[in-house]
């Protein structure tokens, strides 16, 4: 070869773009995705249906851990505390955002200490009452309450849950006095509202299927922007009377900040191509989510703005983070 070709093509290689070496050998081992709740879970299980298919395209193992409590912030602290060298992420949901702002002594912060991958999936919260409720749509539910300021309660799944501060939000926006009722778990919300004990609640669509199947429950409106295609006859809030109510829950894949940025792009690729799978379409609509795709910094943009929304909601509720 001449001088001149191998100039040529020394010259071509320094053009072209190079990954990090530690982007270049990655992975080389296998990937932990660490999930802050319990097996079973929306979350768990949305790690686990993606979490095969990633590791064929990564070429390497996906291991899921779940390591529960506290909200999910035990596993947080460890990933945002952990190695920053892409073997580590962490699945989180629209409570990473809740956490936030309730927890007033967190051991991280839920936006600095991480570094956004990407969207998985996303999900329906709606309006419920009990098949004989008087209201027949939001609309009446909001003329009722208005009606008779203070007497009607509605009843939600945990203190400062995603459910609560979505009814509180809708309590504002509304303009309605009415009072909120918590309980542990879905089960004891809908024994609640089958006995009247309270007159409406917020939860997620696919937790009450069953009751809205069997015609125990009505759902009068969905909080998402659209209307949700396993309900497409029920309108959003928004359309409601309600204008600009907006809130989508989701499940989504973070690592901790720091990791090189060349593996937060390989590894968002490989996820948007993952949820661009009817298998996996089609899995995530088995537990109510839609598959969802987007960029570290479209996913990096609905953390930081979800924080400053809740924040904005419990100031103005007066609820205090604990």
């Amino acid at each position: 070869m001449s001088p001149a070709a191998k100039l040529a093509i020394a010259a071509l290689a320094f053009a072209l773009p190079a990954l990090p070496a530690t982007a270049q050998d990655w992975p080389s081992r296998p990937l932990r995705i660490m999930v802050g709740f319990g097996a079973g879970g929306g979350t768990d299980v949305a790690a686990r249906i993606i979490s095969e298919p990633l590791a064929k395209l990564l070429g390497t193992s996906v291991v899921i851990e779940n390591k529960p409590g506290a909200g999910g912030t035990i596993a947080g602290d460890i990933v945002a505390k952990g190695p920053k060298d892409g073997y580590s992420a962490l699945m989180i949901s629209t409570g990473h955002t809740v956490s936030a702002v309730m927890i007033k002594s967190q051991a991280y912060d839920a936006i600095k200490d991480f570094a956004p991958v990407g969207i998985v999936g996303r999900s329906a919260f709606v309006v419920l009452v009990q098949k004989d409720f008087p209201a027949k749509n939001l609309q009446e539910l909001i003329a009722l309450a208005k009606s008779e300021p203070g007497k009607l309660n509605y009843g939600t799944v945990g203190v400062g849950s995603t459910q609560h501060l979505t009814a509180e939000l809708l309590r504002q926006r509304a303009g309605i006095q009415t009072q909120a009722v918590s309980f542990r778990t879905t089960g004891e919300l809908v024994t609640a509202l089958l006995r009247k004990d309270v007159a409406y609640a917020i939860d997620l669509a696919h937790a009450v299927r069953g009751q809205v199947a069997s015609g125990d429950l009505r759902i009068l409106a969905v909080a998402t922007p659209q209307r949700w295609p396993s309900i497409p006859d029920v309108p959003t809030i928004a359309e409601s009377g309600v204008p600009g109510f907006d809130v989508l829950g989701w499940y989504g894949l973070v690592y901790p900040a720091g990791v090189p940025a060349a593996i937060v792009e390989k590894t968002s690729k490989a996820l948007n191509q993952v949820l661009s799978s009817d298998d996996v379409i089609k899995k995530l609509e088995n537990i109510g989510a839609l598959a969802a795709q987007s960029t570290p910094a479209e996913f990096g943009k609905l953390i930081e703005t979800e924080i400053t929304r809740w924040r904005d909601v419990t100031k103005a509720a007066g609820i205090e983070p604990n």
